[in-house]
């Protein structure tokens, strides 16, 4: 029997057959609490890591501050070269060179639908494409004649060069008062108009081969590259009967041409690059290359008399589509006479004339100028006219040399001459007061099908120029 002090032990029971204990006892045992070994080298390593922490605290916040900082600089300085490379002549979206080459489709949901944004012939069909009539609807104008005589103008040439360096007029656009800008919008049956090639003596001059050749042309697709900004992207998925039917011509200058040879693209004594004809332009008439570019995207018309139907593609674009199919897609099937992108974020001129502005694709003066006129002129803030989005993108422009287009097409450069080059601004106010008829906007996704976009190479310069003439 256990005595009293032991109350507070634990009994356990021993086998019988322990031969220590002598038979008839019952052996007690004390359970001691164990202690963890590990516990004083465990509160020893907490009390330590405190104080350290105690003592380092400030570093401990400092590091990931460093850490968070040089993180946000690498987002901002190493972005894909693709996104530094901006410029002004354009809106928007730019993508990978990645993008060259590519003929898969651009798609689009429509009520739940998946189809495709371009829908154009298969190349079969388009083998046998003949050009059709034309489809010019009803218009007032029924011939648009360009002012060229000089006589009808200052014959002292300074005056003519003092007006000139308020404004942009020059001997190539012809010097157009606000008066016949009015008239011009107001046009019966023959419209008379300023549109280039003023004089022999206004720039943007061409060889003789040059000439010719473009005088063969019944329809084309033309490009430009000024000031060496764009290398020259050569089209894709057109067929053989576009090859035999349409020319494909790209307009450099000098410093273009220099800058491309040293790409490897040399033009070859028949004037080609690829697929394209390289017709070399001297004598710019403006020192803003932007202004110039706006010659061959506006004035097919006129470098290209004889041709019925243009394709405008600007440089920073590979054309990705037959041409005879684009026509017949976006013209011939549609009964329209002009196509054009609509513009994808903005729709109204007031906004995009604030959007310009922001983004320092042209001085605040100059829009307010511009702006100004187009209030006083009664331009409202729509967002639509006659039905369509009232701001175009612009970057492609197909249509038929029409009187419709051709007179549009004059009084858009001549905007573009005497006020901003954005030619986006422009655009709603000729459409509005124009209001031609049988114009397709289509939308931007069709615009992605017609092209691999490619985004501006390089800034370009303005042209030094000199003043002799």
């Amino acid at each position: 029997m256990a005595s009293s002090g032991m109350l507070n032990t634990v009994s356990i029971s021993v086998s019988d057959s322990d031969p220590e204990d002598p038979p008839g006892r019952m052996r007690v045992r004390i359970r001691r609490k164990r202690r963890n070994p590990h516990l004083p080298f465990k509160d020893g390593l907490l009390r330590r890591a405190l104080r350290r922490a105690v003592r380092w605290w400030p570093l401990l916040l400092f590091i990931p501050a460093i850490s968070l900082l040089v993180f946000e600089a690498s987002r901002l300085f190493g972005k894909p070269a693709v996104e530094l490379r901006s410029t002004p002549t354009s809106t928007m979206e730019e993508e990978p060179v990645g993008n060259l080459n590519r003929l898969d489709p651009v798609t689009r949901v429509i009520h739940g639908v998946r189809e495709p944004c371009l829908t154009i012939l298969h190349p079969e069909e388009i083998q046998h494409l003949e050009f059709p009539k034309t489809a010019e609807p009803e218009f007032h104008v029924k011939e648009v004649v360009y002012k060229s005589d000089l006589s009808t103008y200052p014959s002292n040439g300074t005056i003519l060069a003092q007006y000139s360096e308020a404004t942009r007029f020059n001997l190539f656009t012809g010097e157009q008062t606000l008066q016949e800008r009015e008239e011009s919008f107001k046009a019966n049956e023959t419209a008379v108009v300023h549109c280039g090639f003023y004089s022999e003596k206004g720039g943007f001059k061409l060889s003789d081969d040059d000439k010719n050749y473009m005088q063969t042309c019944q329809a084309v697709v033309s490009t430009c590259s000024f000031g060496g900004g764009d290398d020259l992207y050569q089209p894709i998925g057109m067929t053989q009967a576009s090859l035999e039917k349409v020319c494909y011509v790209a307009f450099w200058d000098e410093i273009t041409r220099v800058a491309q040879e040293a790409e490897g693209r040399k033009i070859g004594d028949d004037h080609m690059v690829g697929k394209w004809r390289i017709v070399l332009v001297h004598d710019l008439p403006f020192s803003d290359q932007r202004l110039n570019g706006k010659i061959p995207k506006m004035l097919s018309h006129r470098l290209f008399p004889q041709a019925r139907y243009s394709i405008w593609v600007d440089s920073k674009s590979q054309f990705r589509r037959d041409p005879l199919g684009v026509l017949e897609s976006l013209l011939w099937r549609t009964n329209s006479v002009l196509a054009i992108s609509e513009h994808g974020a903005r729709s109204s001129l007031y906004d995009e004339a604030k959007a310009v502005v922001k983004k320092n694709k042209a001085t605040p003066q100059e829009v307010e100028v511009q702006i100004r006129q187009y209030r006083l002129d009664g331009m409202p803030d729509q967002k639509r006219i006659n039905g369509k989005k009232a701001l175009a993108e612009a970057s492609i422009i197909v249509r038929e040399h029409t009187p419709s287009t051709n007179l549009f097409m004059c009084l858009w450069f001549n905007e573009v001459v005497r006020f901003t080059s954005r030619d986006q601004l422009s655009f709603p106010y000729v459409l509005r007061r124009l209001n031609p008829p049988a114009i397709n906007m289509f939308p931007v996704c069709t615009r992605k099908d017609l092209v691999n976009s490619m985004g501006h190479k390089r800034k370009v310069k303005p042209l030094v120029r000199s003043t002799a003439n």
